[in-house]
């Protein structure tokens, strides 16, 4: 199926071409049937001679009705213009163009409706003028044809025309997210809550659970039944006119700007920056406007940096993209102001002074396709997945750009990953150098000094430093052994316990030596002593050394006997077997008997 919404001013016979086209009632109002004046959007569908499916949205051309008719126009990809040939361009006219020219839409089909109410100069001079006025927009070369709904003169080359146009839009994604947005909630007796839009891209299938984005807070729901002109499906691609039978969710708890989405697939934003592709330099903007996107209608405040560039506040989060169009509009005399294209939809916050300065030259020189490399390069590290829900990238097997890192699922601009490593590098040779004895800097240090988005990257960081990790420290290659000014009083311990391996000494004769718990700390992690309870200081070699004596004894022995063989004390003998025991080279039988474990 295709979609095309209608546009063109008041009175200009819209909803009676569409009915003329379609045999169906685009208006769906009692009130609107009667004035004769559209108020709301309408649908109705057809099929074209070609075989193509054609769902029509029909808008409203009074001023007062803008709003919706922007939200009708907004997710539609082809338009179909329409002037009044007896009445002629109108001020309405102007509006629906601005939109047009606003959003981007560069298909679609010029109609000269009431074509039985004037002559044929008439015709050719309103053609003229409407070709004049839609220069500078999408449609500045589409396809006219001037048409009676009432005869049905020009309705088949009308039908002509809407197959040519719609046979050259570009095929519609159809793998990949959705985004949904609502324009109608209602309930159906039996059936419950109901919801229609224009699905653009992606497929929907029934039993799919979506996320609804609403005005107050986003809940999953689940699609309980799928609909296309009025015929039930498994599944729907697009783009189509689709109603979704919903589950776990209220009519009233959804209204038109609402939108459901493939969950955690979109990024939900308040804050844009935009480029003006359209309209009223953004320096003679007012600050306060309404931002129109899909069938959301937001207020929204505007700073602008420059005539083109500006930073939007919306009053409500919205699931928003790089390359999203907008329709910004004066709310007090009701026009577009213009039209804008996203170009960062996740903004950094600007706390300093200078940070709006340095935005806006980056936002300035953003590429409107996406900047893969500026954007890593503004976050430093960004998890890749967070791009492609940006719109940054498409598909699973991106290739990263020159100057970015790839590290398990971050994308670090190489700079900061090399300033990364120079400081930390740097703050491990401060601590080495002020203090010898540390153990290194811990990992938490390292953590809160780079300020990582992710603790899993400091790996990667202290491995690209050459540096050496062990027991939750960092330290310089190498210096593990490095005892600066304890060397000479280690030694001399050392070559003590050589001659002794049980001796060990006091703690008096260890605090003459200048050994304190951080001094023996220090040798014991370099592999110098081996420390036990009570203050027990040996050897590394000394259990191994005690083991071949105990091996030589009756099995099982007392700690007596064991203190005895080893030529030491019973200070020194306790911690020492308690020691054995927990290697597991001797058990404990009793409170005073142990046997080797062979």
């Amino acid at each position: 199926m295709h979609v095309v919404a209608t546009a063109g001013h008041v009175d200009s016979g819209k909803s009676t071409l569409v009915r003329a086209l379609t045999g169906m009632e685009p208006d769906r109002w009692e009130e609107e049937r009667r004035r004769g004046l559209t108020i709301d959007l309408g649908y109705a569908w057809t099929r074209l001679p070609s075989g193509q499916d054609v769902a029509f949205v029909d808008v409203p051309g009074h001023e007062r009705f803008l709003g919706n008719m922007l939200a009708g126009i907004g997710p539609a990809p082809v338009v179909c213009f329409v002037v009044a040939a007896d009445e002629g361009w109108q001020a309405q006219s102007s509006d629906h163009r601005d939109a047009v020219a606003a959003l981007g839409i560069d298909h679609g089909v010029v109609v000269l409706s009431r074509a039985d109410r004037a002559s044929g100069q008439r015709v050719a001079e309103v053609l003229s003028r409407t070709r004049t006025e839609l220069a500078g927009t999408g449609l500045h070369d589409a396809p006219a044809v001037a048409v009676s709904a009432i005869d049905g003169t020009g309705l088949a080359e009308l039908r002509a025309a809407l197959d040519d146009v719609l046979a050259r839009v570009p095929a519609p994604v159809t793998s990949g997210r959705v985004r949904l947005w609502v324009d109608r909630s209602f309930t159906i007796t039996g059936s419950g809550t109901v919801v229609t839009g224009t699905l653009a891209a992606g497929t929907l299938a029934q039993g799919e659970r979506l996320e609804l984005l609403g005005h107050l807070d986003s809940r999953s729901v689940v699609v309980r039944g799928l609909q296309s002109r009025d015929t039930s499906y498994a599944s729907v691609g697009p783009v189509s006119r689709v109603a979704l039978n919903l589950r776990d969710v209220a009519a009233t708890e959804i209204r038109r700007g609402d939108a459901l989405v493939t969950p955690d697939a979109w990024p939900t934003t308040a804050v844009v920056g935009i480029h003006r592709t359209t309209g009223v330099a953004y320096t003679e903007v007012p600050e306060q406007l309404m931002v129109h996107v899909g069938t959301a209608s937001v207020p929204a405040r505007l700073r602008p940096f420059g005539a083109d560039h500006a930073r939007l506040v919306l009053d409500r989060h919205l699931p928003l993209v790089l390359g999203d169009r907008l329709v910004l509009r004066d709310p007090g005399s009701r026009s577009v102001l213009g039209g804008a294209r996203i170009l960062d939809a996740d903004p950094p916050a600007l706390r300093r002074r200078g940070d709006g300065a340095h935005w806006a030259e980056r936002l300035a020189g953003m590429d409107p396709g996406g900047d893969v490399l500026g954007e890593v390069a503004a976050r430093r590290a960004v998890q890749v997945e967070h791009l492609r829900r940006l719109g940054l990238l498409s598909g699973h097997d991106a290739e990263s750009p020159s100057g970015v890192l790839v590290i398990d699922d971050w994308w670090v601009h190489a700079p900061v990953f090399e300033a990364w490593q120079r400081q930390l590098l740097s703050a491990v040779q401060a601590l080495q150098e002020r203090d010898p004895l540390a153990p290194g800097l811990s990992m938490g240090a390292a953590r809160n000094l780079l300020k990582l988005p992710d603790e899993k990257l400091l790996s990667h960081v202290i491995r690209g430093a050459a540096l050496e990790q062990d027991n939750g420290h960092i330290r310089l290659p190498g210096s593990q052994g490095n005892l600066g000014p304890i060397e000479p009083a280690i030694s001399a311990l050392e070559g003590r316990l050589t001659a002794d391996a049980f001796h060990a000494p006091e703690a008096d004769e260890l605090a003459a030596l200048g050994l304190g718990a951080r001094e023996l700390a220090a040798a014991e992690r370099t592999g110098r002593l081996l420390r036990l309870r009570d203050g027990v200081v040996l050897l590394p070699s000394a259990p191994a050394l005690a083991m071949r004596t105990l091996a030589r004894l009756d099995q099982p022995f007392t700690t007596s006997q064991a203190r005895q063989a080893l030529g030491t004390t019973r200070r020194i003998a306790v911690p020492l077997l308690e020691h054995l025991d927990s290697r597991g080279w001797t058990e404990r039988l009793d409170a005073g008997h142990r046997k080797v474990v062979r």
